[in-house]
């Protein structure tokens, strides 16, 4: 019977399953995106269409249409088309609203690890119809298409321009807009149901095992903070692609509700963008190659040589006689002259400014005093168009503008019944007074000492236009950099900008002229160079209320 009994005891005092309970316990899961993932958009998820020019040849490149709200799923659409491609360089053009910000950002490394370039577009495809530019009717089986890019009315809002900052380039013309604004982040709050499964041992209960056995959301909350994970992930995604932290500043000044449109010289500045698209170019259209044909399908195409011995330095340019130049000397050769020009009917109103083209000579800084002289007080924009020429002269030049105060900008002339090959005849000439004419960023130039010209303009603008770069001799380089310090232009990352080349270059980015302080806005949208000064006879309408003296339009004023 003891035996029995102390049996008895032993069982109970041994380790077994004593009960079965279910758990209810709520959980909470964050996810960073815009404030457009938090709410449904007018558009529907990112889809990739892979897109070529209706007149495309073999050897023409197409693009990658990217349009529609990123989400979740986007960056594994986006890997699946880049395996469709392989290693063809195809650049990303984006239109999207923006969504899930770690979606972005995994799109944005994918495509730097491609080495793909990005731009801000939008795609119309072949015989789709107005309300309808992608219509699938007009995709074909294998996911290609015939189309147009455009750039018009294109936008990245949100996130995107997180996935475009991935580019290798970045580009966006005058007529697209980059918006960006806080981050949301977005608390889940899930309530998860568990069965546990516990044991006595020694008199004391020990959990053995835990299964999920039912999930159920208990509703969401937000915070537009950047709490401290989060901003450590987009400070580092920032330099990962070398965007300026300053972006962070622009996000965080509009609310989730609303978009902070950064205007082209801030993209420039921040590197969101490192190029503007000129007139002549498309989104889709890849960076040209430095030996890039005059006829080849790209942006950036580089600047054609003046039609002169290549063996004058240009800070040694002799100077032409004035009175040898003739009608058959190409305009690009010749001096530069000073023409007072106005545009518009000045019985009711007309704008002027003052138009410099042709090579600085040790002349030229005198022609300019003269002109500056007949207009007094006025202030009138200077529209330079030059290969360069002589560089004592450019610095007199700039200190001239500089002390009166002028505006600068880079714009080519035409005068009225001027045949092509010479927009700039003598025939057309006033023989006294403005001269009428009209005046246009695209195509334009300011090369070599030119630009030494350009900088000391306030402000000093540019749009569709070529900005060249000089490099001084060791001789030169005293008064080449005191004159920079003088132009508030930084002459030390100019310096290390030249000694990264081998050999001088014809042309700079706009975006490496903003660093420098070469320039400080954008040709507004909407204007040409030199468009937004009155002329003294212009009678009141809204261009010029009150007939006042144009202001100087600042760079921080610029629209889209």
């Amino acid at each position: 019977m003891r035996s029995a009994i102390s049996f008895f005891v032993q069982s109970l005092l041994s380790p077994i399953l004593l009960v079965l309970l279910f758990l209810t316990l709520p959980i909470g899961a964050a996810t960073s995106q815009a404030a457009g993932e938090k709410k449904q958009t007018g558009q529907p998820p990112m889809r990739f269409i892979l897109v070529h020019h209706p007149l495309c040849m073999e050897d023409c490149p197409g693009w990658v249409s990217a349009e529609g709200r990123i989400t979740s799923d986007t960056p594994a659409q986006l890997r699946k088309i880049l395996k469709k491609i392989g290693g063809r360089k195809l650049p990303i053009v984006f239109r999207s609203e923006g969504g899930d910000v770690e979606a972005a950002y995994a799109m944005g490394r994918m495509i730097r690890k491609a080495g793909l370039e990005t731009a801000v577009g939008g795609t119309r495809l072949k015989d789709c119809p107005a309300d309808d530019l992608r219509c699938d009717a007009a995709i074909a089986k294998d996911g290609t298409a015939l189309g147009n890019a455009y750039s018009e009315g294109a936008y990245c809002f949100s996130a995107c321009p997180l996935a475009l900052a991935g580019g290798t380039s970045r580009v966006a013309s005058q007529w697209a807009l980059i918006g960006v604004h806080q981050i949301t982040t977005v608390y889940n709050r899930v309530r998860v149901s568990y069965r546990i499964e516990y044991k006595i041992v020694n008199g004391k209960k020990k959990e053995i095992s835990r299964k999920e056995v039912g999930r159920k959301s208990a509703g969401q909350s937000s915070s537009t903070k950047l709490g401290k994970k989060a901003g450590a992930a987009l400070t580092a995604y920032l330099k990962e692609m070398g965007v300026s932290q300053d972006v962070i500043g622009l996000m965080m000044s509009a609310t989730p509700d609303n978009i902070n449109i950064v205007l082209p010289a801030e993209a420039l500045r921040t590197g969101l963008i490192t190029d503007m698209l000129s007139y002549n170019e498309w989104p889709g259209m890849p960076l040209c190659a430095p030996d890039a044909a005059a006829e080849t399908a790209c942006h950036g195409h580089p600047v054609a040589k003046a039609p002169v011995a290549a063996a004058t330095p240009v800070s040694k340019a002799p100077a032409q006689n004035a009175a040898a130049v003739t009608s058959e000397t190409p305009p690009e050769n010749r001096p530069m002259d000073f023409l007072l020009m106005y545009n518009g009917n000045c019985q009711d109103e007309c704008t002027q400014w003052i138009s410099a083209e042709g090579e600085i000579t040790p002349e030229t800084p005198a022609r300019l005093q003269a002109i500056l002289k007949t207009l007094g007080e006025r202030k009138l924009p200077v529209v330079l168009q030059s290969y360069g020429g002589d560089m004592d002269a450019a610095f007199a030049m700039g200190r001239t503008i500089r002390a009166a105060g002028l505006e600068t900008s880079i714009g080519r002339t035409r005068l009225p019944r001027c045949p092509t090959l010479d927009p700039r005849c003598k025939a057309s000439m006033a023989n006294s007074g403005a001269t009428m004419g009209e005046v246009s960023a695209g195509g334009a130039y300011c090369l070599s000492s030119c630009t030494l010209v350009l900088m000391s303009g306030t402000p000093r603008l540019v749009g569709y236009s070529d900005i060249g770069l000089v490099r001084p001799t060791t001789a030169e380089y005293t008064k080449f950099f005191t004159y920079f310090d003088e132009m508030g232009v930084s002459s030390e990352t100019y310096e290390t900008m030249m000694f990264a080349t081998s050999i001088e270059r014809d042309k700079i980015l706009r975006s490496q002229a903003f660093d420098l302080g070469i320039i400080n806005g954008i040709t507004p949208y909407g204007e040409e160079p030199g468009l937004h000064f009155c002329g003294p006879d212009a009678k009141e309408s809204l261009r010029c209320p009150g007939n006042q003296k144009a202001g100087i339009v600042p760079a921080t004023a610029l629209a889209n």
